[in-house]
């Protein structure tokens, strides 16, 4: 059973990667909506201000908790982040809250064992608030990929974006309430599982990348669909491993260098988006946004090729 210092530490650090990203997931979705949808556009809006709320208060009860590894690893905010979100703001005429990402670049790093075992209640509560948020985020998810597949609506979203945003939120909804119930992780389950996940994940960043880029980006395409071929690949080896599980440190190393190659090509795209260096239809924050996943899937693989090793 967890204790109150690493059911508070390990919330949080869930809670700032993640809620951002769904507040992210409710911002795309909004902005993929024509005139024809105002209520969906609306009831998407929603979610974003519920998200940056709970994000928010993440925020403010992690002050001196959350370790410096995850602090420095880039999957909460990056160089990028306020620059992405304050010309996507411009693009889109969409409100981003960006106090919340100055708060968070003002985070300080220290887990404090002492400060963070006295916020255990204050946690549990804001977790069952994400819970009940993720829930119907996940059931509206659910609807409009529905309604998008019936072609009872359209939206400039991909239909494999939205069920895409749909596993993510399921999957921290089920992180989430396992450490509600103080479950501890056994690490080469959570690698596997992990894997298996983010291997396709990337993939499918890779396949959005090559279908976002412009027509005369040839070689950017050409990377892309690099990419996704070898993470394709590298699901079905994490896929195999629930039968073989003696191939988890191949896997996991193979994982982890592919990862870092496919996060440095997301920050040279980001970055090329934000100089108007690169001829796509990426906003800038989707380009941050998918950065901070791969961010956070290399300091996973980082954990789980250290314990598998040792």
């Amino acid at each position: 059973m967890l204790s109150n210092f690493e059911f508070v530490r390990q919330s949080l650090e869930l809670n700032l990667f993640f809620l951002r990203i769904m507040k992210e997931h409710a911002f795309f979705i909004e902005g993929g909506f024509t005139p024809a949808n105002p209520e969906l556009a609306a009831c998407a809006d929603e979610f974003k201000k519920e998200f940056a709320r709970l994000l928010s208060g993440a925020v403010n009860l992690s002050q001196g908790v959350i370790s410096p590894q995850v602090a420095a690893s880039g999957e909460i905010v990056t160089g990028f982040t306020l620059k992405a979100e304050e010309a996507t703001e411009c693009f889109t005429a969409i409100p981003i809250n960006t106090n919340i990402t100055r708060k968070e670049l003002a985070l300080v790093r220290c887990g404090d064992s002492v400060k963070a075992s006295l916020l255990a209640d204050d946690v549990c509560e804001l977790n069952n608030r994400i819970i009940k948020a993720l829930r119907d985020f996940i059931d509206f998810k659910g609807r409009l990929l529905q309604k998008i597949l019936s072609c009872k609506i359209f939206t400039f979203n991909y239909p494999l974006l939205i069920d895409h945003l749909r596993r993510e939120a399921i999957l921290f909804l089920d992180m989430l309430c396992r450490l509600q119930r103080r479950v501890e992780t056994d690490i080469v389950r959570e690698a596997i599982e992990q894997e298996t996940f983010w291997n396709r994940i990337m993939a499918e960043h890779s396949e959005f990348i090559r279908g976002l880029l412009d027509p005369t980006e040839e070689m950017l395409i050409k990377t892309a669909d690099k990419f996704a071929d070898e993470f394709d690949e590298l699901t079905a080896e994490a896929l195999a491993i629930h039968k073989r599980v003696s191939c988890l440190p191949e896997v996991t190393e193979d994982s982890l260098v592919a990862t870092k190659q496919l996060r440095d090509f997301k920050a040279q795209g980001t970055q090329g988006i934000l100089n108007c260096e690169i001829r796509s239809i990426i906003l800038p924050l989707l380009g941050d946004h998918v950065l901070r996943e791969a961010n956070h899937f290399l300091r996973l693989l980082k954990i789980f090729h250290k314990e598998i090793e040792d």
